[in-house]
């Protein structure tokens, strides 16, 4: 992300400001910045007595501004990060005394996950004066890919387009669990090697064949016979097959495709902005589109929104995963 790297860049170059408010419902980044300031701001030396790191279930504002008003000791500045911010969100406001006269020897963190302050309020535009406040947003996951690219550059590793989406598959779009499985793969691949599925199976535990990705191409493609092997296979393994995700996938699938029906512009590049996939794949939901015309479409998403249903336990009498799986399936081909 290009704000991150001017964040880091301007640190680097010594234009450092005396407040940075993270916020946003995508922690990855916010865990990131907090790190890199945590750890080159200060010289190690300077650590033990200039860095302090709060929680915010455990203080309150005033404690947060009671240590950011502190002198550093035998150092030019102190650091004051406050994990969890958003456990103060109730009382955030306070901070905008603090923000309109910031103490310049110190550099306040505040880390705001999963929510967001009101861009109106006068806290707000006090904070942005003082110093940085950057909003990091949830990735959508036709975006996924080509962060996983940029962030494999930076180990010299690649991916092929199917092992991206089996991560995306499994993972979502939650990229502090995506980078951790990526550095599991860094450790044990050379150098210039690409990331492909049989390596995702070999090293995470995914399986290539029969996974929920697998699974909505073989219904795309009408291939019964593969869609139900995959099936049996997540009824045998419900503990890493969850049914309510596969039903999850299998739904955003045909609401994409309900989508695609209705455009009127079907050029590959609108097609996948609108859906928002990446274009390797569109040749499965252009398979898709020719199977299931549209009335089929709109039908099979209010069969998925019953099944769904049914799955968390909601007038099913508790039925087993491998029926629903069944039911599922058997509604689709029909």
């Amino acid at each position: 992300m290009d704000e991150v790297l001017k964040i880091i860049n301007d640190i680097k170059a010594g234009n450092i400001r005396p407040i940075y408010f993270l916020m946003g419902e995508e922690p990855y980044y916010i865990d990131k910045l907090s790190e890199y300031i945590e750890h080159n701001i200060l010289q190690e030396h300077e650590r033990d007595f200039n860095q302090t790191v709060l929680y915010g279930r455990d203080v309150t504002i005033e404690d947060v501004v009671g240590n950011a008003k502190r002198f550093p000791m035998m150092a030019d500045r102190q650091v004051v990060i406050v994990k969890e911010a958003q456990e103060l969100s109730r009382t955030i406001d306070k901070l905008e005394s603090y923000a309109a006269n910031p103490q310049p020897t110190t550099v306040l963190v505040l880390c705001y996950k999963y929510k967001t302050l009101d861009k109106r309020k006068k806290v707000t535009k006090v904070l942005e004066k003082a110093g940085v406040v950057f909003e990091s947003k949830k990735l959508y996951e036709n975006q996924v890919g080509s962060w996983l690219t940029r962030v494999l550059q930076g180990k010299k590793l690649n991916i092929d387009p199917k092992a991206a989406a089996m991560l995306v598959d499994f993972l979502g779009t939650d990229l502090s669990k995506i980078a951790n499985e990526l550095d599991k793969l860094a450790i044990v691949l050379p150098k210039g090697s690409t990331i492909t599925p049989a390596i995702i199976e070999e090293n995470i535990g995914f399986s290539k064949d029969f996974n929920p990705f697998e699974l909505r191409k073989a219904i795309g493609e009408r291939n019964q016979l593969k869609a139900y092997q995959i099936a049996d296979y997540f009824a045998q393994n419900p503990k890493d097959n969850p049914i309510v995700l596969t039903v999850g996938l299998v739904f955003s699938f045909f609401s994409q495709l309900l989508q695609y029906h209705g455009l009127k512009d079907k050029n590959p590049k609108n097609v996948a902005s609108v859906l928002k996939v990446n274009p390797f794949f569109l040749k499965d939901y252009d398979v898709a589109l020719r199977n299931y015309p549209m009335k089929k479409v709109s039908q099979i998403v209010g069969t998925l929104r019953d099944i769904d249903v049914k799955s968390k336990g909601v007038g099913a009498n508790a039925l087993p995963q491998s029926d629903l799986l069944k039911e599922m399936l058997v509604k689709i081909f029909s």
